[in-house]
């Protein structure tokens, strides 16, 4: 299961997402979010991966297109947070050197 939740004000565009970052979520988060983007492009961009339980290659290939798009990432957990260590390195795709099974934060479930 996945949820994105948007708002925006003059300056901001935030998402605050919850679940499983994975399939055909990702592409409809690319899709609200280029939309999101071009009806303002100079407002600052923030995703919140907090609740966030898993995410599959495709949507670590997405937040590695939102960041070098200078959108701000926000995450708790070791491999998130991990996760955007590596992305704000500007690796190649497969962004965490391992095995693409994804990424989900301790003690969760992928």
């Amino acid at each position: 299961m996945f949820r994105a939740c948007y708002s925006d004000t003059a300056d901001v565009q935030r998402w605050s997402l919850y679940g499983r970052l994975a399939g055909p979520w990702v592409d409809e988060l690319r899709l609200c979010w280029k939309r999101a983007r071009e009806g303002a492009p100079l407002a600052r961009g923030i995703v919140d991966l907090k609740e966030v339980t898993f995410i599959d290659p495709a949507g670590e290939r997405l937040l590695a297109e939102m960041r070098r798009a200078g959108v701000e990432l926000i995450a708790t957990g070791v491999e998130h947070q991990h996760l955007i260590a590596l992305l704000d390195k500007d690796t190649p795709d497969n962004h965490t050197g391992a095995p693409d099974n994804g990424t989900a934060p301790e003690g969760r479930d992928k």
